[in-house]
């Protein structure tokens, strides 16, 4: 399994997926620059990326700031221990507050190991992270793409995507879920890099990039 590490593999993953499919040449030519959108892996990532659930980027960054803060060091240990005054100082809703210390338990006491999920191909590493309390698989495709780099998770719930695909495509109303996740089927191996492609249309189509708010633009643009 390639991981997507450095642009050389964004760009490998490009010209692989144009050969493929010739209508994505027309996107990558809207889509202009597919940076590759990395960040560390490991726990703490996994945890900004659930605080960031259903909550604009400002708020996610704030929250999390507050909490890496309150929990140092940020490993399952610290934040398993953590009293309920310090999640809620932090901002965390009580949601929020059951998944953390399911998730920390299960690293903690379970020994779940986050890195071997990851080695697994996109549907068993999606299978063994939602099987931890909270985690659904919006968070989990977004740990695979961004933190682990992994080549071939496509978030087809994602409406950025759907509006993206929808509008390259011709198709009206916009792709559903499942509709998406059949037509990204032809772009496996490489969906985690036309993920990338389409984030990219969009940024073009609209004017402002769709990045899950667990992902600094800065770090993005890398």
């Amino acid at each position: 399994m390639r991981r997507i590490d450095a642009m050389d593999d964004v760009m490998a993953g490009l010209e692989a997926l144009c050969d493929a499919d010739p209508r994505l040449r027309d996107v990558r030519a809207v889509a202009g620059d597919v940076p590759l959108r990395r960040v560390e892996p490991g726990f703490a990532s996994l945890v900004s990326i659930i605080v960031s659930q259903q909550v604009s980027r400002a708020s996610a960054d704030a929250i999390f700031r507050r909490l890496a803060t309150l929990v140092q060091p940020m490993t399952p240990q610290v934040l398993a221990g953590a009293s309920d005054d310090l999640f809620r100082e932090a901002g965390l809703s009580r949601p929020k507050q059951k998944t953390l210390r399911a998730v920390a338990g299960a690293f903690a006491q379970d020994g779940f190991d986050l890195d071997a999920a990851c080695r697994l191909d996109a549907e068993q590493a999606i299978a063994r992270m939602t099987g931890l309390h909270g985690i659904g698989p919006w968070t989990a495709e977004v740990y695979l793409l961004f933190a682990s780099g992994h080549p071939d998770v496509f978030p087809a719930g994602d409406v950025a995507l759907q509006s993206a695909v929808g509008h390259a495509f011709a198709i009206d109303p916009r792709p559903s879920a499942r509709a998406l996740a059949a037509i990204a089927e032809s772009w496996r191996p490489w969906r985690g890099v036309a993920a990338r492609l389409f984030w990219a249309y969009y940024r073009e189509m609209k004017g402002r990039d769709a990045l899950p708010p667990a992902v600094k633009p800065e770090i993005a643009a890398r």
